[in-house]
């Protein structure tokens, strides 16, 4: 098998790396980079994926890369990991590559194809030709609500999130704001982003959900966080809770306030420093009324999107050992507790 991770920045350079690491459990025999836009203070970066087992190109043959067009064809999977609307673009000329198996595109290219997360539903990727791995965000208020309220929602009245977002990734800083922000409330009835993804992934699966969110972006590069309020059907407990939290492997538990704690943990002991988890759930500080849980997550970027994107890849390209696969990469990327 023959891939492509097109775009190397933070998502794309943490799976390239996963991808390297584990190539044999996941049947993969040349991984091909994309650098769309080249520029010769990254080249470092080029040269220790080049030193792991990657084949860096670019579209059109830029600098001292050679070009894609060249091998375009003799590849079966994409990764797309840009955004602004790249994907997207690239879409129609992936439809023209008869020998692709499929491609996933990551949370800001909605309509890429079949949104797709893991602990979801991921009959709705059997047989899909192209998926969007939806965002973090995404992920997060999903897996948390899936988690408390069953997988049909068959225990949910309704839920309020407010996400607080880190404005910038690390190793950035073009987009870090000097102050709080507050998102606009794109949807007069349900608020602001990413509300329309959670509510468009439950739709997917024939589920309408009582959801609003709020948002407001602050001058962090660490953990997004989110304060939640989640409404049940029946009344419940912390022992309770936190068991189905623990419960769920792809989630993760913490007694830490502080993000920078958390995120401090993930790059001592994360692979390649990121933590995998969907959300991390402060368990000490919840607050719980009869049938209603009030509390706080933390979210991780770059890396809680990884095991979506390959149990995706594992489906879309019909791997028979796809379930031992994913739950050996579980094991190994995943911890409970952060």
């Amino acid at each position: 098998m023959n891939i492509l991770v097109n775009g190397i920045g933070n998502i794309g350079t943490t799976l390239a790396n996963v991808l390297l690491e584990y190539r044999d459990l996941l049947g993969i025999d040349k991984i091909y980079l994309n650098k769309n836009i080249p520029q010769s203070w990254q080249d470092q970066d080029l040269t220790l994926l080049k030193d792991r087992g990657a084949e860096i190109y670019t579209m059109n043959g830029a600098g001292d890369l050679p070009s894609l067009s060249g091998i375009i064809s003799d590849i079966d999977y994409i990764f797309e990991t840009t955004n602004d609307g790249t994907a997207m673009r690239n879409l129609e000329m992936y439809r023209n590559l008869d020998g692709l198996k499929g491609a996933c595109a990551q949370g800001s290219e909605v309509g890429f194809g079949t949104p797709f997360m893991s602990g979801f539903d991921k009959l709705n990727v059997s047989g899909s030709r192209f998926v969007t791995i939806v965002s973090c965000n995404t992920q997060a208020v999903t897996s948390l609500l899936i988690t408390l309220a069953g997988h049909r929602l068959e225990n949910l009245q309704s839920a309020d999130f407010v996400m607080v977002r880190r404005s910038e990734d690390i190793g950035n800083s073009s987009r870090l704001v000097g102050a709080n922000v507050i998102g606009r409330h794109s949807d007069e009835v349900h608020g602001s982003h990413p509300v329309e993804n959670v509510i468009s992934l439950f739709k997917s699966a024939g589920l309408d959900v009582n959801l609003t969110i709020s948002a407001v972006n602050t001058p962090s590069q660490a953990l997004h966080a989110s304060r939640f309020s989640v409404t049940l059907n029946e009344e419940t407990d912390e022992v309770q809770l936190v068991a189905l939290v623990d419960g769920n492997d792809v989630m993760s538990i913490t007694q830490k306030f502080d993000s920078n704690a958390v995120f401090e943990l993930g790059r001592r002991y994360g692979f390649q420093g990121r933590i995998y988890s969907h959300a991390i759930v402060v368990t000490n500080n919840l607050l719980i009324s009869g049938n209603t849980v009030r509390g706080w997550m933390f979210i991780p970027q770059e890396g809680s999107t990884i095991l979506s994107t390959i149990e995706a890849y594992l489906h879309q390209t019909e791997n028979s050992d796809r379930d031992t696969i994913y739950s050996t990469l579980k094991r190994e990327l995943l911890k409970p507790v952060w």
